[in-house]
């Protein structure tokens, strides 16, 4: 229980403060709880002197008084803090998570899905604020209660005062016992809960394709199987615990019942004044009611436990900004030196090397899987190299920190992903201080400005999630147009024009070139008219770059490269036969 406790206080960050003040509350809550028993001593010290003056009646109320509106005043204090630092201390989280995933490897999310992560940081964060800080008050809460009482039975009486000790020590023990019992069952409950989202987001994110192929039956019964395997493990983690609460439930309410037998039994031996063993019988009913509280809260400690565990283990995984520094290149020129890289066994990169001069356009071409997008991922370091190194103007891209590396490079995607968010906000996401003008001016230079103005709220209008409500077209220009209000040196164009419809390539490729102009190009394509204007077309393939050249160059040698333009032409000359 301890180290669940000293786990949740590490857990707090910056918030312990908060999480300590919640506690003092608690204590201070505790103190004023026991002064009842003051006022109890007050009243049945008169009754059975029979004291009739009504002083004692006006000293008791106001002891309880007392009590009273302290317990109220510790308690919303104590109650406020410790939900302040259950929003605080996991918003933190979410933030430092966040933070993280930017510089870790992509391998990591090839191995740990979206469903993964997205359980993290909501189910599996969401259980720690809302129940880490409460728990936790209210488990030390419950036992500073119940020590605070301990004390005032150990004045009274020291026999009774060790007898209601040695109860709360075994208390104790039982519940540490049902700890440990469930710590193997929390962990497996988390790894259900979190196949659980990952089942329900892969269900949602692959609607289209379940309905295009009538598999909604199919499809759903894996998120049946989820729910039920979760619903299976709560079942087991609650059934591991019920013994020891049986357990604990017996040792309040022997103890009760002893301190009860024992209070009597000194009054009869005449070793105990009829005061004392009036307040004592009385205790003997209230002075575990704090603790059971406790214990029945820290049932909840190794599912926080395991929940903590789970989102701390992001930060056991490496990073690649550890020793980086803030470096702007002198030149936009890039080298490959010996580069090898490597998917698992898989071997992507053998000892490439090639240069690409500043403010050049430089395209790969090569079959589908060859290591086109790996190598320009590994230019705006997605991933490090095995070995050898790539430099720009001259350094080492594992000696930029990732931001001041991504500085100088803009990437456009052919898969483009939007945020549900304006089209402006989505433009200015690469240089968020840019004024509206700005935004206006590159977007008639990515030639999007047309078609936002037509829309309802022009440029504030909301797109859906992954701009959904978007052409491919205008997805494609709008990340142009994001990319040009960057304005970075290094241009990294991965089939940018793959996949757009023949009405509005023309468009893209006037924006793509208003964004390449005077900037250095890395373009990976497989259209003709794409590539033949490169300065140089590296041909990879097998791992290795098998040509390099221009258009002119190559299309005059036999090989890989002549092949492929050969195929692009007949594929184009293709007709239907009448």
């Amino acid at each position: 229980m301890y180290g669940t406790l000293k786990k949740i206080f590490a857990f707090a960050g910056s918030k312990k403060r908060l999480l300590k003040k919640s506690l003092l509350f608690a204590f201070l809550s505790g103190l004023f709880s026991a002064l009842q028993f003051a006022a109890l001593f007050v009243v049945i010290g008169a009754l059975v002197s029979n004291n009739r003056d009504g002083q004692f009646i006006w000293i008791s109320l106001g002891i309880m008084g007392v009590s009273l509106i302290g317990r109220i005043i510790t308690t919303y204090f104590s109650t406020m803090k410790q939900t302040e630092t259950g929003y605080c201390m996991v918003a933190e989280k979410r933030i430092h998570i966040g933070d993280r995933l930017r510089y870790i490897p992509m391998g990591y999310f090839n191995k740990n899905s979206i469903g993964d992560i997205t359980a993290i940081v909501t189910t599996t964060l969401g259980d720690v604020e809302n129940s880490a800080a409460r728990v936790l008050v209210s488990v030390l809460g419950g036992f500073f209660n119940s020590v605070a009482l301990v004390i005032v039975l150990l004045i009274f009486d020291w026999r009774i005062g060790l007898v209601a000790v040695a109860g709360v020590l075994l208390y104790l023990a039982v519940a540490e016992l049902a700890l440990r019992k469930s710590a193997a069952q929390s962990s497996v409950r988390q790894h259900t809960q979190e196949s659980l989202v990952t089942s329900v987001l892969e269900y949602i994110q692959g609607m289209g394709i379940v309905k295009a192929f009538g598999l909604e039956r199919d499809s759903a019964q894996s998120i049946r199987n989820a729910i039920q395997s979760s619903c299976r493990n709560n079942l087991k983690l609650t059934k591991a615990s019920i013994p020891y609460d049986a357990i604990k439930q017996v040792v309040v309410r022997v103890f009760s019942i002893l301190l009860l037998l024992a209070s009597i039994w000194l009054w009869l031996g005449d070793s105990l004044p009829l005061v004392y063993g009036l307040i004592l019988v009385i205790a003997s009913f209230m002075v575990f009611n704090d603790l059971e509280n406790a214990g029945n809260m820290a049932s909840l400690l190794q599912m926080l436990a395991a929940s903590m565990d789970t989102a701390n283990a992001i930060d056991d995984t490496p990073i690649m900004d550890e020793k980086g520094a803030d470096i702007t290149p002198k030149t936009s020129e890039i080298v490959f030196d010996k580069v090898d890289f490597s998917y698992a066994d898989r071997k992507i990169l053998d000892q490439v090397s090639f240069t690409i001069p500043e403010k050049t356009t430089t395209a790969i071409v090569g079959p589908s899987g060859a290591g086109k997008t790996t190598m320009c991922n590994l230019i705006a370091r997605f991933w490090d190299v095995d070995s050898g190194k790539i430099t720009i103007g001259g350094m080492d891209v594992q000696d930029f920190k990732l931001d001041s590396l991504m500085k100088s490079i803009s990437m456009v995607f052919q898969s483009v992903y939007l945020f549900a968010d304006t089209i402006e906000n989505n433009i200015k996401f690469g240089c968020q201080d840019a004024t509206h003008e700005q935004v206006v001016e590159v977007a008639k230079k990515a030639c999007c400005h047309d078609f936002i103005s037509a829309l309802p709220d022009g440029y504030d209008t909301m797109i859906g999630e992954g701009g959904g409500t978007l052409s491919g077209g205008e997805k494609q220009r709008i990340s142009i147009a994001r990319a040009m209000l960057k304005n970075a040196p290094i241009i990294i164009l991965d089939e940018a024009t793959s996949s757009v419809d023949p009405e509005n390539e023309d468009e893209l490729q006037h924006a793509i070139e208003a964004l390449t102009h005077d900037k250095t190009i890395i373009m990976i394509a497989h259209r003709l008219k794409t590539v033949r204007n490169a300065d140089q077309i590296l041909v990879l393939n097998n791992a290795h770059i098998v040509q390099r050249g221009t258009h002119a160059e190559l299309i005059q040698q036999s090989g890989l490269y002549a092949d492929f333009i050969s195929a692009r032409k007949e594929a184009i000359g293709w007709k239907l036969a009448e």
